[in-house]
């Protein structure tokens, strides 16, 4: 995983990077969730109001809303296709993205419509890496306190 600014971010996810969205692939299925750096922007997390499980989602459109006490806003989805299933445990505990944005605290699994045509679009692995480092910069992000 490497460290940017005090954030983490993992090589082998895919990302929008200046969406600060990640998507792992699993199986046949996608699984979607926000950054370590979006959590830490957005600080204590106390809402996740994911789409249902069937709901057709296009690429860019919101899988989920997000609220924390300094922000509210769409999640938007990595990929195009179909909600298989939100995390109920995240729905129930919306702090788990702020302690495990990459683990536990996931959003959404997608079953994708074309994960190949979709995974070009993303960054990934050290160009994600490199791509990310330059955001942050040119933005001034830092995850550090």
């Amino acid at each position: 995983m490497a460290t940017l600014n005090g954030c983490n971010i993992p090589e082998e996810l895919y990302y929008v990077v200046e969406k600060h969205v990640w998507a792992r692939p699993d199986g046949e299925e996608v699984v979607v969730g926000l950054t370590d750096v979006a959590q830490n922007m957005a600080k204590t997390i106390i809402s996740v109001t994911a789409k249902g499980a069937g709901k057709p989602i296009k690429r860019g459109k919101s899988v989920a809303t997000v609220e924390s006490g300094k922000w509210v806003g769409p999640v938007p989805s990595p990929v195009e296709g179909q909600v298989v299933a939100i995390n109920a445990a995240l729905v129930a505990n919306p702090g788990l993205l702020n302690s495990d944005p990459y683990g536990e605290g996931w959003i959404a699994r997608l079953a994708p419509e074309n994960w190949d045509a979709d995974a070009a679009e993303l960054v990934t692995g050290s160009d994600g890496v490199a791509q990310y480092q330059a955001f942050l910069d040119s933005q001034g992000i830092s995850c550090a306190e």
